[in-house]
This record gives structure tokens, C-alpha cells and sequence, in this order.
């Protein structure tokens, strides 16, 4: 069976060309949407589990009520709906650096959009998460950041990315979290001792989880990683 695909939308942008694109995933059935960036995948709709599990793990370990939760990178949406779907959550900031990925949301084109968008609590930011991570913060800070922009501490999509991942770009991090607030991180990789030694020198109660899914694609199970961390101010 030959795949078809649909075009959404092409975009050049500063880190390549964009592309968002619909397609019949032979093998289910099922409408899939995929983004490229160049000749990287970035994302695809076949597989949301461990981009959920990044807002349920993390959220599950923060305290409290009105929890005001920043996610780092927009993307297909899935962890950022995942957060709203908290009731605690009474305040949800997404900032992404392309402009045309919070564009896709705004015109409704993939399957969450509507319920992003439509909820009062979202604020859709364009702007770079990291050089945000770099700045002052903002009085009082978040109770939850959730990060899905690189394929992991080792392997970023932007040079630029690399300094959040050491101790000090960690501790700069740290400044944006509210007292215990929590910091989570999607990875495409295993779990990375040696990162884990870096994200342990800043943070308390530090854990690496293995989120496991079905593959469609290799009849077989894949894994990601999602890091859990608590703000020891």
C-alpha cells in the first residue's frame, strides 16, 4: 500500500523548513500528522504516550491547587492538553520558537487544537524557551515546567540548546520554579547517567521514568524517557 500524504503547511524558518503533513498510516489505518524540520521528524501523532506521560508524571508530583505550568515547546499539542485536563491547573503558558507551529493551532489543523485553544487557562507564547530558561524570572515562578524540544540532553536541535542541559543551565532553570515546583523533561533516548548526575547536583527527588508503548510500525513495544525533578528552594 502506498502512503498518501497531505501537505498542511510549509514554512521556512530559522532552524529549516517546517512542514506539517496528514497521512494514512498503512499499517493501522489510522490519519496521522507528522512534522518535518528539514529532513528531521520531529513529531508524529502515531506515537503521543510518553508526550502525555510528560504532563501526567509531572504534574503527579507537583503540590497544590491553581498550579501555573509552563511547557517548552508546542509541537502536536498532546502534553499541553494533557496539562489541562488537571483540574489544578489554573494557569497554562506554552512558549514555542516558531511562530508557524502556534499558527497551526490558531487555524485548528491537528486533532487538539480545538481543546487547546478554546480553554481560558492557555496562553500561547512565541518566543525561545531558552533564552527564557537564561533570563530573570518572573515573580513567584511556576509550579511545573515541562520540556519537549530536543531528542535529548545529548542530542538538541539547535547548538543553542546545549547549555540548559549542564548544571548551570539547570540552576538558571531552577530560578523560574515556585518553591518544590517541579521540572519535567521528554527524552527519545534511555535514561542518561550521566545527565541524571547533573539534573541530582541541582534538584531533589530526581527520577528517570521509562514510559513504554506499542510500535505499530515494528510490531514491538519502543520507550522514551520522561525526567522528574523538585525545585530544592
Amino acid at each position: 500500500m502506498i502512503a498518501r500524504f497531505e501537505e498542511l503547511d510549509w514554512q521556512p524558518t530559522p532552524m529549516g523548513d517546517l512542514m506539517l503533513r496528514r497521512r494514512t498510516e498503512p499499517t493501522t489505518g489510522r490519519e496521522i500528522y507528522e512534522v518535518k524540520l528539514g529532513e528531521e521528524y520531529l513529531m508524529s501523532s502515531l506515537f503521543t504516550v510518553a508526550e502525555e506521560e510528560l504532563a501526567t508524571l509531572g504534574l503527579a508530583a507537583a503540590e497544590g491547587e491553581e498550579l501555573t505550568v509552563l511547557v517548552g515547546g508546542l509541537g502536536l499539542g498532546y502534553t499541553a492538553v494533557t496539562a489541562l485536563r488537571d483540574r489544578r491547573v489554573g494557569a497554562l503558558t506554552v512558549v514555542d520558537r516558531l511562530g508557524t507551529v502556534i499558527d497551526w493551532h490558531e487555524r485548528m489543523l491537528l486533532p487538539v487544537s480545538a481543546e487547546l485553544v478554546g480553554d481560558a487557562r492557555t496562553s500561547l507564547v512565541e518566543d525561545d524557551f531558552f533564552a527564557r530558561m537564561r533570563s530573570e524570572p518572573d515573580a513567584g515562578g511556576y509550579s511545573a515546567i515541562l520540556l519537549d524540544v530536543d531528542h535529548s540532553p545529548r542530542h538538541q536541535l539547535d547548538p543553542t540548546h546545549a547549555h540548559l542541559y549542564t548544571v548551570e543551565g539547570l540552576r538558571e532553570l531552577d530560578r523560574h520554579l515556585a518553591a518544590r515546583g517541579v521540572f519535567a523533561l521528554w527524552s527519545d533516548d534511555p535514561p542518561d547517567d550521566v545527565f541524571m548526575v547533573k539534573l541530582e547536583a541541582v534538584f531533589d527527588d530526581a527520577v528517570a521514568h521509562i514510559v513504554d508503548f506499542d510500535n505499530p510500525l515494528t510490531g514491538g513495544v519502543s520507550s522514551n524517557t520522561v525526567y522528574v525533578a523538585r525545585s530544592r528552594s
